[in-house]
Order: structure tokens, then sequence, then C-alpha cells
């Protein structure tokens, strides 16, 4: 056993993992396979979220199966939690990691093996050995999710109203924290795990069940590490972040609708010396507080750029999916934001055709888009998920109107963002360089990729630049050194 691959699908979580993953297979020994086809042994991290991300992950697997023959095959991250009928057909001769823990436990065997083959771990085995839902929770009320099947004793079904931090992170996988996060610019750093919302579309409750959090200590030892191995911007990320420190993310259980945990982890991360950059990832609109936004304020190095997961402007649906706002909600946090930072760039998530979005639903979330007028929108098509509470739901939107929605907000979504990047031209950006198809990129404070013209100054992948916003295109800007 002497090289590996590593294939990612998913979230910025999932891709944390799986540089968790890369860290320990150096660790033992292992190196990176070239061509990445040839490895001896080959890690699969999956994704499930969607009907479309399991096939994703499945299409991988197999694909690991033919190009690897000789290889032992790891399927980790979340298709592998969830057992709804979708992973057997390939898993007849890969191994199996449910979780982190197995999964660290199996590489480690997997490592010392010195003839570069195990025996696969039994699928029925694995069934039986880890929690199998067997029927999707209904849900019966706004934000009241069924309790999880089989849960560990460490996350009660009851959750205490808490806003304390509970001791300790508790990972007990083996999985390093990470020294570099190899082949990116920016580096991601996970610092809160799990959800116990159940919104009615959403697999992940299943998947990732118990919600904790990583002491403010470790979080910053690790990105001070990252920082001093040259990342210059950090992307704050979790499952559900806004519940940074909390043993659940319905808000309803918490001391306070405020929680200030995040906002004091952003106070110490923005003090690290060399830190050019901190963004976070997706909230929702009750997490940004306006304790949030005074640390927003207060440093310079957070950028003015916010993600809050609309899913849809139509109180009706939002209720249906079990979401912990309204659309009035939503825009007033919008506009608390806006009066506080500098022309703050606003991305989103849209969900399209969720069982029962009417035409009137629908033209309510295209109106709320233009209100808040997003920077970016995120624009995915309803699908149902077996295992959660919408797969059930009635009526289905018509597949052929539910593509005519898609188009008229994929439409939206370049008006919104060729306006929002347009006040913008004949300023200076702050960029960070990247390679972009041939061509040297970057992403300003604001999120917006910027696109160099040709210089003859020598510039470097990394690099923080100011540059001269000079021209609007359908989706970046030009920029002059």
């Amino acid at each position: 056993m002497a090289t590996f691959s590593i294939n990612t699908l998913g979230c910025k979580v999932n891709q944390y993992e799986s540089q968790q993953v890369r860290e320990l297979l150096d660790q033992l020994g292992l190196r990176p396979a070239e061509p990445a086809g040839k490895a001896d042994l080959v890690v699969v991290n999956t994704c499930c979220v969607t009907k479309t991300a399991s096939a994703k992950s499945r299409q991988c697997v197999r694909k690991a199966q033919r190009l690897n023959r000789d290889a032992v095959i790891v399927v980790c991250g979340c298709l592998p939690t969830v057992q709804i009928g979708e992973l057997g057909a390939v898993a007849k001769n890969v191994r199996l990691a449910p979780n982190l823990d197995d999964l660290a436990a199996q590489l480690r065997q997997i490592a010392g093996d010195k003839t570069g083959r195990c025996e696969s771990k039994d699928y029925q085995s694995y069934r039986n050995s880890t929690i199998r839902p067997e029927n999707g929770p209904e849900i019966k009320r706004k934000n009241e999710p069924a309790t999880p099947p089989n849960p560990p004793a460490t996350h009660p079904t009851d959750v205490p109203r808490t806003n304390r931090i509970i001791p300790p992170w508790a990972d007990p996988s083996g999985l390093p924290t990470l020294n570099s996060f190899k082949g990116h610019t920016r580096a991601f750093l996970k610092v809160q795990d799990g959800c116990d919302g159940y919104c009615s579309y959403c697999i992940v409750p299943k998947t990732r069940p118990i919600v904790r959090s990583k002491p403010i200590e470790t979080v910053l030892a690790e990105a001070r590490t990252l920082v001093g191995a040259g990342h210059r911007e950090i992307v704050v990320t979790g499952i559900f972040l806004g519940a940074y420190g909390l043993s659940s993310v319905r808000r309803r259980n918490w001391l306070s609708p405020q929680n200030d945990n995040l906002p004091n982890l952003l106070d110490k991360l923005a003090e690290i010396p060399d830190l050019a950059r901190i963004r976070l990832s997706s909230l929702e609109p009750a997490d940004v507080t306006p304790r949030l936004l005074d640390t927003f304020c207060k440093h310079r190095n957070i950028m003015p750029h916010l993600h809050l997961s609309l899913q849809s402007g139509s109180d009706a649906i939002l209720k249906k999916m079990c979401r912990q706002y309204s659309a009035d909600e939503f825009r007033q946090r919008v506009e608390s934001i806006k009066s506080r930072l500098d022309r703050p760039a606003i991305t989103t998530d849209i969900i399209v055709g969720f069982p029962g979005e009417t035409d009137a639903d629908f033209e309510q979330t295209v109106e709320l888009a233009r209100k808040v007028g997003f920077a970016k929108m995120h624009v995915f098509t309803f699908s149902p998920r077996k295992g959660t509470a919408a797969a059930k739901m009635q009526p289905f939107v018509n597949t052929a109107l539910i593509k005519d929605r898609s188009r008229i907000l994929h439409e939206l979504n370049t008006e919104l963002g060729r306006r929002f990047r347009g006040q913008f031209v004949g300023e200076s950006a702050q960029i960070l360089l990247e390679n972009g198809n041939g061509e040297l990129c970057g992403r300003s404070e604001r999120y917006f990729i910027v696109h160099l013209e040709k210089t003859h100054k020598r510039l470097y992948k990394n690099e923080l630049l100011t540059v001269r916003l000079i021209e609007n295109s359908e989706n970046a800007m030009i920029g002059q050194v």
C-alpha cells in the first residue's frame, strides 16, 4: 500500500474532511497517486443531499472500481450513513465507512496492510451495525423534528435550553486537524458539525444528527497553522454555523434568540496576525444579530459578504419546508445588514418547484429576490429526497413548470449579479489571485470574480492584489493592475 487518491463530492464540510483524510494518509506514509487513476487506495467522500448528488456519488464509486481494479476503495461521507437503498448496488466490492470514527480506523488498518489488499467489509454486517432509518420521519408542526432512529446516548431527543459551548469537541475519530488546505488558496475551517433542525426537504439531520462545536482555542490553533502554511483567507464553515457553541440548531431550545458564540469566535480569529481575510459559509437570517454585525464592522479582514439561505419567498412554502423564519424576517435582516455594511454582497440558495408551490408562491420568491438585490443566487430544482418528509408531500409541481421557473430565476440571477457588480466599475478592489482557465483571476472582497487584463508585472497565485475594476461582464468583472 503506497499511493492514494481522494474524490470529494458535496459541501465545504466534506471538502474539509477530505483534507483531514489527506493529512492522515500523509502521516501514515502514503503519497498521492500520479496519475490518480492508478492509486492503491481510493477514498470516495460522498454526498446525498439531493438525488442528483447521490447519483453522482454512486457514479464516482463505480468509476473508481473500474479504473482501480486492484485498489482498496473506501466510501465515506453522507451516503453510507443514511441507508435508503441507494448504495447497495455498488457496495459489494468496497469498504464502507459510516462515520469518521470508522473511516480513520479503516484507513489506519489499510495503510498498515503490507499486502496492499484488504477483505471488503460485508455490506449486510455494515447495515446491521449502524443507525438505520426504517422510515422517514413525519414532521407534524413547524420546526418540530422527529427523533432520529436509535439516537446515540450523547444526542438527547429533548435538547435542554442552553447557550453554552459544549465541551469537548469530542472528535475521537483520529482524523487530524489541518496543517494546510492543499491545492487551494482559500482554506476551509470546520468549526461546527451536525443539525437537528429537520427541514422537510433535508436529509442532513439523518447523516449528521449530533450537534457539536469545536472549542475556540482549537479553532484558533488550527487557523494559525493554516495561516503559517501560507493561506491568506479562511472560510469558517459548519453544517449550521449559526448554532456554533450550542447543542441544538432549534432556536426555541436556546436560552435567548441571540447566539453570541459565533461573533466571539470571529473577534478572536480576526486578531490572528497575517490572516488577511475571513469569510463565513451559509447562515440563516436569524443568525445575523446586531452583535454579529458589530463584529463585521469592527474587523476589516471579515469580508462584507453573507450567504443567507432563502429557499423560498413564500411564507406558505417556508412553513411547509419547516424553516425558522418568514419572508418578511428575511427581508428585515437584509435591511439591517445593508444599514451597517458598505454595499455588502448577499448571496443565497433558492429551491424551485417545492411540492405545492403555486404561481403566486413563485412570484413572491421573484419579488423578494428583486427587493434584496442578491449578488448571486444558487438555484436548485426540487427533487423528492427519499427519507425526508417532503418526499411524501403533494401536489408535485409539473416538471416543465419547474424547468420554466428555474430558467426565470437563472435569468434573474444574471441580471441581479450584473447590477450588483456594476456599482463598483471605476473603483478599486482587492483580489486574492487564483488560476482560472489559463488566465489569472481572483475573488474580490465581495466574492465576485475579477479577470485581469494582461500585464507585464509578475504576479503570483495566492497574492493579494489591488486592482481597478474597469468593465462589468456577464458573470464577472475585468480588472487592471
